[in-house]
């Protein structure tokens, strides 16, 4: 039910705000610069891992996703980043107040039985379509995301990134999302 009304509740704001010809224009867009950081990040993660192991994935992470999300909003004109409410990169995944309220949502909505997949959130602020979808810890985040460490992948976290907060998850949990906003 609570579901239901959150749905109810998106499409008016997309009727009234966005026009009733294109409701879903902003979100499709949006959606796919995910679907796309997603793609382009992830095989990259997963040939490190194969490579090199977790040490060697945390570079990547640290090098190549920021320009990937750089790459994507030079491309499409709009933001593309990660955030956290429990950061790894201190400079670049600290969630905006918009961000962190979204983030919370997840949170709550997992708790409450919503798959996955469902978790995703747009709506305009200020003439800006905002636009987040959460990043599920899958079995190979736990790797440099959970609870037990190694002695090696520590370090480099340290390394890397001295103020992070992005450790203790368990398989299944909301560790970020990825949010995009745009001009419309």
């Amino acid at each position: 039910m609570r579901r239901l009304i959150f749905i109810a509740l998106l499409a008016i704001g997309y009727s009234t705000t966005v026009g009733a010809d294109t409701p879903n224009e902003p979100q499709k867009n949006a959606a796919a610069l995910v679907e796309r950081f997603v793609g382009l990040l992830k095989p990259q993660l997963k040939q490190a891992m194969a490579d090199g192991g977790p040490t060697h994935a945390i570079a990547v992470c640290a090098d190549v996703a920021p320009g990937i999300a750089d790459s994507l909003s030079a491309e499409s004109g709009w933001s593309v980043k990660r955030v956290s409410l429990k950061s790894r990169n201190a400079s670049r995944a600290v969630p905006d107040a918009w961000e962190r309220k979204v983030l919370l949502s997840f949170d709550q909505r997992q708790a409450a039985g919503d798959p996955p997949a469902d978790l995703y959130y747009g709506e305009v602020v200020k003439g800006q379509y905002r636009y987040m979808q959460a990043q599920v810890v899958e079995p190979l985040c736990l790797v440099c995301h959970g609870a037990a460490l190694a002695g090696d992948v520590q370090e480099t976290l340290q390394e890397y990134y001295p103020d992070d907060w992005a450790t203790g998850y368990g398989l299944g949990e909301v560790r970020g999302a990825i949010s995009v906003s745009g001009e419309l």
